[in-house]
C-alpha cells in the first residue's frame, strides 16, 4: 500500500471570527480543571472532551486555542484528537450512534444490526445524515461483551441488540 502524503504544514486552517475558547470556558478551566493536574498538558482530554460535547466536533482553530491556552504544540493536540474515537474534526450528528464491533457483537449479530443501520440512516460508518440528525459510527469495543451485540445511542448503552429494538430507538429519536 502506498501512503498519501497531504500537505499539512501549508494547509490554511478555517477560521471563524469568535473563538472556541471562549473567556468563560477558559476561566472556568482555569479555576476547576487545571489544578486537578500537574502540568498543563494533562488537562488536554478533560478540556476536548467539553469542546466535543459542546461543539460536536474539534475543529483546527479550536486544536490551535487550545495548544495556546495549554502552551503546548498544537500537533500534540492533533496527535490526541486524532488518536481517540471519540474526538471528531468534522460536526457529528445530534444524535451519534456507536455501534461495538468487538469480536462478541460480531459472533452475536453486530454486522446485521450494522447493516440494517446503514440502509434505514442512508449513510456509512463514519458519516452524517444530511439533515444532521444521525452519525452512525463503529467502535472497537463498547465492554459489554456479555450483553452483545451493545451500541452507545448518544450516551445510553443498549445490550441485546436486535434489529426491531433498534428500530424502536430510532423511532422514539
Amino acid at each position: 500500500m502506498a501512503w498519501t502524503v497531504k500537505p499539512s504544514a501549508t494547509t490554511p486552517i478555517t477560521r471563524r471570527a469568535e473563538p472556541y475558547l471562549t473567556d468563560e470556558m477558559k476561566a472556568h478551566f482555569t479555576a476547576e480543571i487545571l489544578p486537578r493536574y500537574e502540568n498543563h498538558r494533562a488537562a488536554l482530554l478533560p478540556i476536548l472532551n467539553d469542546l466535543q460535547h459542546r461543539y460536536r466536533c474539534i475543529a483546527h482553530q479550536a486544536m490551535v486555542e487550545v495548544a495556546q491556552f495549554l502552551k503546548i504544540s498544537p500537533a500534540d493536540v492533533l496527535d490526541t484528537v486524532s488518536f481517540y474515537e471519540e474526538y471528531t474534526i468534522e460536526p457529528t450528528g445530534k444524535c451519534v450512534i456507536a455501534v461495538c464491533q468487538s469480536v462478541a457483537c460480531e459472533i452475536s449479530g453486530q454486522v446485521a444490526l450494522l447493516d440494517h443501520l446503514r440502509d434505514r440512516l442512508g449513510i456509512e460508518p463514519h458519516e452524517t445524515t444530511e439533515d444532521g440528525r444521525f452519525t452512525l459510527l463503529t467502535l472497537e469495543c463498547l465492554g459489554s461483551c456479555d450483553t452483545a451485540p451493545v451500541a452507545l445511542v448518544g450516551d445510553t448503552l443498549h445490550e441485546n441488540l436486535t434489529i426491531e429494538k433498534v428500530d424502536r430507538i430510532l423511532d422514539e429519536l
